[in-house]
């Protein structure tokens, strides 16, 4: 044991994590586990104390590749091994390679001297982090930071089990299967479904509450800080126990038996959970099988089966990116009890023989009073919460159309909406977002050089090619056209000769490309009285969490600042996480006065912080506000001298009218005037809605570009 590894053994709770570490270790075609939870709680400790407990592996002699003695890669490019090579391979012990977040695609997939490739023909190979990790364990900490590009190459690699890397016609091919482990807090956003679903298994993790364990966390680590060799001998020997172990449920493994009456639980749990696709069935399969060999057994029982539908199935129930990932146990020890209820029967009997044939989960699933909990009615009652809710909208609307009758705008900004919005303590109850919808994209004018996403024009590594330039550090992107072009002048001079191209260091030029970033989504939410309708904040709700979700899909980062009453507040600091967004939405009160002005002000504050943090991210100001203003001392003026200022430092923006009513002020297009950014009402930010809307958004931003 090394004295600089913390002891995998002495780690104080964690028992889920604990156990989906050991399974892959067992089983590594489990594919690996997702550890998700809040700072602090020990996370990458165990990880890297998981890698002293794998078994060591044979590897042929100078091969960096790790290529197994016994069936050594083909394609190896330090190959083809020699019989030699192969009878003195030895063995070391498994890596745990570290994938770092700001990696390059250099660092991850491996490096190709292009100058010599083209100059020698000579495939000079450096390998990357893939390499490293091959029969071992890469470890990504805060996995859901990952740059996009470096999640199509590792999914590329988990998926194929190798890795490749191509530059201009030149490419290399090496094996790269390992034990995919990430560590991620959720509060910074969550994974790409993609990336999310080629974890085997997900588990969740927490600082204990109980003083007890937190007193004997603490006195463990101050023993390891003040002595780590001491500590680690302290507890070798259940680690040398618990190694032996893992060797021999690997030995039972191939001999545990997964009979037919498993395989039909493992599938219907996985179909009574509605998971996609066909890899939750194989991954539960593998994670019981695995589970029945860590306890010596040689057959699968239910309570296998059980256990690993709770490590595999959560992460792959996530339906859009506000839900959170979970497994109901009741809904699945009801799915295993009528599993073990219909299992004698061969087939189902003819449907005339009554309500007690069925006890299948269907409509009229009321025939268990014992149980108390059948699975399908809990559906209508979750769909009947949005009638619920909006019931009582009607009687709140009248008062909203009454404002919008004056055609004097100062009396609008005292309207009678601010007023009743401002009962006793300026509140109204908390509204329910209605249906979100598919929004039409907005952007940033221009061409930034901000992180890969999926919004607006920037220069990127990846994309189309537009231009050349010398290159800046290592050539990674190469421009034949242009590294030839400027080589060709000199061949003579430099004594060309064959039909080979005499290139230096001097003529490699690198593609620049263009593609799209990740903004800064800053929402600036009017909660006031003139928007407490239920009805009208609902649909305005409904449009935030839209634009959450299209944030989401475009890899941005948000932040959501609200006003009301005297002033305004940040509700969510700018972040990756679009659930906390999502969630602070759906508590958002409404009531009290306008101070649009103080709104806008948070958000200039708010931008120049951000600017000083991540000056490359462009952002993209997003104001929901029906335009009144009236909390403040000439609210009008200090209003437009905020916007103005937003507008003269260079900031995109973007306001959504959230005015309704046959007679409307009109004062929210006064507003996105002063922005110098487009208008978007409710009806028009739907992407399905006229086409009109595209024309106006794309001719103010042509306006501000130039």
């Amino acid at each position: 044991m090394a004295s600089a590894t913390y002891p995998f053994t002495a780690v104080v709770g964690m028992d889920d994590m604990r156990l989906g570490l050991l399974l892959n270790a067992i089983s590594p075609s489990i594919g690996g586990v997702l550890v998700r939870g809040e700072k602090g709680t020990a996370k990458s400790t165990m990880v890297r104390g998981i890698a002293a407990l794998m078994p060591a592996v044979d590897v042929v002699t100078g091969c960096r590749f790790s290529c197994d003695p016994a069936l050594p890669d083909p394609a190896c490019p330090d190959g083809p091994h020699a019989d030699g090579d192969r009878a003195a391979g030895g063995a070391r012990a498994a890596r745990m390679v570290e994938l770092p977040v700001g990696a390059s695609e250099d660092r991850l997939v491996g490096a190709l001297d292009i100058e010599r490739a083209l100059s020698e023909g000579v495939k000079a190979f450096e390998p990357g982090l893939l390499a490293d990790a091959h029969r071992g364990v890469l470890y990504v900490d805060e996995v859901n930071l990952l740059h996009d590009h470096l999640v199509d190459l590792l999914l590329d690699a988990a998926a194929m089990g190798s890795s490749y890397v191509e530059r201009e016609g030149v490419s290399v091919r090496h094996a790269a299967r390992f034990l995919l482990v990430g560590t991620m807090n959720p509060e910074e956003g969550e994974l790409r479904p993609q990336l999310l679903d080629r974890f085997g298994l997900t588990v969740e993790v927490a600082a204990s509450r109980e003083t007890d364990e937190r007193v004997e966390v603490v006195r463990r680590r101050l023993a390891y800080d003040e002595d780590p060799a001491a500590f680690a001998a302290k507890w070798a020997a259940e680690e040398d126990a618990l190694r032996e172990r893992i060797a021999a449920a690997r030995a039972l493994l191939p001999g545990v038996r997964l009979g037919d009456g498993a395989l039909r639980r493992i599938a219907a749990v996985c179909a009574g959970f509605e998971v996609d696709g066909m890899r939750a069935d194989i991954v539960t399969a593998r994670t019981a099988t695995a589970l029945a060999a860590w306890a010596g057994r040689t057959d699968v029982t239910a309570e296998d089966v059980r256990q690993a539908a709770l490590l595999a199935l959560p992460h792959r129930r996530r339906r859009n990116p506000f839900d959170a990932p979970g497994l109901d146990e009741d809904r699945l020890d009801e799915i295993l009890r009528q599993f073990e209820e219909d299992e004698p029967e061969p087939e189902p009997e003819d449907p005339d023989g009554g309500p007690d044939d069925g006890p299948d989960g269907g409509p009229g699933g009321g025939e268990s009073p014992e149980d108390g909990q059948p699975g399908t009615p809990e559906v209508p009652e979750q769909r009947e919460e949005p009638a619920r809710d909006d019931s009582p909208s009607e009687p709140s609307a009248a008062p909203e159309g009454t404002p919008s009758t004056q055609p004097d705008p100062a009396a609008g900004h005292s309207d009678q909406n601010d007023r009743a919005g401002q009962a006793e303590g300026g509140e109204s109850a908390v509204v329910g977002a209605a249906e979100p919808f598919r929004t039409r994209k907005l952007d940033v004018p221009g061409l930034g050089e901000g992180a890969d996403g999926r919004r607006s024009r920037a220069r990127t590594a990846h994309g189309r090619t537009t231009g050349a330039r010398r290159p800046r550090g290592a050539l990674s992107k190469l421009h034949l056209a242009a590294t030839v072009q400027a080589a060709a002048p000199h061949q003579r001079a430099r004594g060309r000769s064959g039909p080979g191209l005499v290139v230096r260091r001097d003529d490699l030029r690198e593609a620049v490309r263009e593609g799209r970033e990740g903004n800064l989504v800053l929402f600036v939410v009017d909660a006031s009285g003139s928007m407490a309708a239920r009805k009208r904040m609902g649909a305005v709700k409904g449009a935030v969490l839209s634009l959450l979700l299209d944030a989401y899909q475009r890899r941005d980062k948000i932040g959501m600042i609200t006003f009301r009453g005297s002033g305004a507040a940040v509700a969510l600091p700018p972040t990756s996480s679009v659930e906390a967004g999502a969630a602070r939405l759906e508590k958002l009160p409404t009531g009290g006065r306008t101070p649009l002005a103080a709104g806008l002000l948070q958000a200039h504050e708010v931008l120049r912080l951000e600017r000083l943090r991540d000056p490359s991210r462009r952002p993209l100001l997003v104001v929901v506000t029906d335009g009144r203003a009236t909390g403040g001392p000439e609210p009008l003026v200090r209003a437009t001298r905020a916007a103005r200022m937003l507008a003269g430092e260079g900031t995109a923006s973007v306001v959504v009218d959230c005015e309704s009513g046959p007679v409307r002020l009109g004062l929210a297009g006064e507003l996105g005037r002063e922005l110098r950014g487009p208008v978007v009402t409710l009806d028009e930010l739907r992407a399905d809605s006229v086409s009109a809307l595209v024309r106006t958004v794309t001719n103010t931003n042509s306006r501000r570009a130039a």
